[in-house]
């Protein structure tokens, strides 16, 4: 994803101003991932249009501000970088959803607080909220109530007792276990925890808990390096630890796609030569990765393991079958 001249200026602005000596044409490019012809309709810009006090070296190799007058510059109005942006958007929206409670007034003044941020930016937001429409379709919506006591029971360090209905096998059972971590995962709640029955780190959706009760035993610690180890290295939610590498390969109208989505932190993608792209994604269980995969259908192939080769093929397969 290409970064924009917005944002661009808002780097070249805080190079810069942190910068006591003069920062050369080849070092300002790099840093700022663009072109000499880009560079320099920046420096044209930042200078002579936003009024900054840019000098440049007498051999014409090396940009800086001229320090007796850059105490007194700053980027006309309040600048928010596009990812910025994007926060303030989402806070809003998750904001206007709140049922009203406790903190109706207090959270209404953080909403108003963000519809002045997004009008400084000249979007008027204010007037014309509707323009912007956030859907939340995959969510899974968690009780209120059972939400507020897993929270007080995660940061009291307090074990709780918990009803869980598993869709895999579809039963419920009862765990003993003590909560590390909230985690939200495509607009649904979990609950990261050790369960003391399974003797092992877990994650447990949280509408699918069905009643819960605190102990007064304190919470078994779990490092956050053992939690990252365990739960955050592989794809999806369930995975446990990554134990291999999906090598996933997209057809050229699928790539247009595939190469811009984020499966995962530690993904590595490239393009090959006849332009599709190959994507490969650690996971440990292959059960959700399956159902990712599906998802693109004949536009995509699993070059390695041949166990999860074979897995995505019985699935097409079994898939097939419905439709004689």
């Amino acid at each position: 994803m290409g970064v924009s001249r917005r944002e661009r200026l808002y780097h070249l602005h805080d190079l810069l101003r942190q910068r006591r000596t003069p920062i050369g044409r080849q070092a300002l490019m790099d840093a700022l991932g663009c072109s000499q012809a880009t560079l320099y309709r920046l420096i044209a810009e930042l200078r002579d249009h936003l009024g900054a006090p840019l000098e440049q070296d007498p051999d014409g190799r090396g940009f800086y501000y001229d320090r007796q007058l850059a105490g007194h510059f700053e980027l006309p109005g309040l600048w928010i970088s596009p990812d910025e942006l994007q926060a303030l958007l989402t806070a809003r929206h998750v904001l206007g959803n709140v049922q009203p409670g406790l903190l109706e007034d207090e959270l209404a003044g953080v909403q108003g607080r963000i519809n002045q941020l997004l009008d400084q930016q000249g979007l008027d937001f204010s007037a014309q909220p509707e323009r912007i429409h956030i859907r939340k379709d995959a969510g899974r919506p968690v009780p209120s109530a059972l939400f507020e006591d897993i929270l007080q029971a995660l940061f009291k360090r307090q074990q709780i007792e918990i009803e869980y209905h598993g869709r895999r096998r579809d039963e419920a059972s009862v765990r003993r276990v003590s909560p590390q971590r909230l985690t939200s995962y495509r607009d649904r709640w979990y609950l990261d925890a050790w369960c003391h029955v399974a003797n092992g780190l877990r994650s447990f959706a949280l509408e699918r808990v069905r009643a819960m009760t605190v102990s007064d035993i304190p919470a078994k610690e779990v490092s956050l390096e053992a939690i990252q180890s365990e739960l955050d290295q592989a794809f999806g939610i369930f995975s446990g630890p990554a134990e291999s590498h999906a090598v996933l390969v997209f057809t050229p109208e699928a790539a247009r796609w595939a190469a811009e989505e984020q499966w995962h932190q530690h993904q590595v993608g490239r393009w090959l030569d006849d332009g599709r792209f190959e994507l490969t994604v650690p996971f440990g269980r292959a059960r959700e990765l399956v159902m990712e995969v599906l998802r693109y259908g004949p536009d995509v192939e699993v070059t390695s393991p041949a166990s999860l080769r074979t897995a995505v093929g019985q699935a097409l397969s079994e898939a097939a079958r419905q439709y004689p």
